[in-house]
């Protein structure tokens, strides 16, 4: 039979992870009466620990909000979804300020037995993640918490900002969203010092400062895809034009999300794309497994069948 202790501490635990849950529910999951569970309750208030109770027919329990509970307590699951998400940001560019990742680590060692601290350092001595850009750019973690803030508060910003060129401006800007592309992040919004929806490189931003004005966010706006057509549509060499024999989610699985625009067309799907570079375009189709055609540039045939002899010859050494 568990200890009364390991009982008191499994409340603790369930109003951690459910936030709010009912009287009836709570002492069900811990297998206890309603009376045995308000004593309970009781001794964690006698603790220290703020519980709001809530009377009547659909009462419940739940913690004082904003209460910061020592030592946090996890399963084995969720101490193993903490840790892997550490080791996934540094594959974010999150990583510009170490010591916050190595400190938040330390206090998630600090509160777990060693049998899971052992397996935790197993994940990662022997579980690597691999960053979607070798150049990940490090990310301004302040710049991204108060972006995140202004984003979901729509409280607008003013952003000091400094070009690729080293170029440096300042405007105010209503930040849409934040998203993470190429190896790294950007925030899009409405710039009002370009008057339109703008894109900006958070490595780029040297200070960001909250502004007391409210926005509206346009509904349903996409950061990812407002990126990806951005980018996808920047002044290039070339203008490619390839009809895919697809649908548009094969074509879209066979490619980068950013690689161009998508169109539904009669025969399949036209992907419009601008590169600097045909012979890297090349070898992108030749990997496709549906059929295509090349409308325009009559070049791209000529890279296609470049790289096509040079597969031919290295297949037949």
């Amino acid at each position: 039979m568990p200890h009364p202790a390991s009982r008191v501490l499994a409340v603790l635990e369930l109003l951690q992870s459910r936030g709010r849950i009912s009287g009836p529910e709570l002492a069900q999951r811990i297998n206890v009466d309603v009376r045995t569970l308000r004593r309970y309750i009781v001794l964690l208030e006698e603790l220290g620990i703020p519980i709001t109770t809530e009377r009547g027919r659909h009462g419940a329990y739940m913690l004082v909000a904003g209460f910061k509970l020592p030592p946090m307590m996890f399963t084995d699951a969720e101490a193993l979804a903490l840790s892997m998400g550490l080791l996934a940001a540094r594959s974010l560019g999150l990583h510009a300020d170490e010591s916050a990742l190595a400190s938040a680590q330390a206090k998630l060692e600090r509160v777990m037995p060693d049998s899971l601290n052992r397996r935790l350092r197993a994940v990662e001595t022997s579980v690597s993640i691999e960053s979607p850009n070798a150049l990940a750019m490090h990310a301004n973690a302040t710049a991204l918490m108060l972006l995140t803030h202004a984003a979901h508060a729509a409280e607008r910003v003013h952003l000091h900002y400094r070009s690729a060129q080293g170029e440096e401006s300042e405007r105010d800007f209503d930040a849409y969203g934040l998203g993470f592309r190429g190896g790294a992040w950007y925030t899009v919004g409405h710039c009002h010092l370009r008057h339109g929806v703008r894109g900006f490189r958070v490595d780029r931003i040297v200070e960001v400062h909250p502004l007391p004005v409210r926005f509206t966010r346009p509904r349903h706006f996409d950061v990812l895809a407002w990126l990806n057509r951005s980018i996808a549509t920047l002044p290039r060499a070339h203008r490619v034009e390839v009809l895919l024999r697809t649908d548009l989610a094969k074509a879209r699985e066979a490619f980068s999300p950013a690689i161009g625009l998508f169109e539904e067309a009669d025969g399949g799907v036209l992907l419009c794309v601008r590169t600097d570079d045909l012979a890297w375009f090349a070898r992108q189709l030749a990997r496709v497994p549906f059929d295509f055609e090349i409308r325009t540039p009559q070049r791209l045939r000529k890279e296609l069948l470049s790289h096509l002899t040079q597969l031919q010859k290295l297949a037949a050494n």
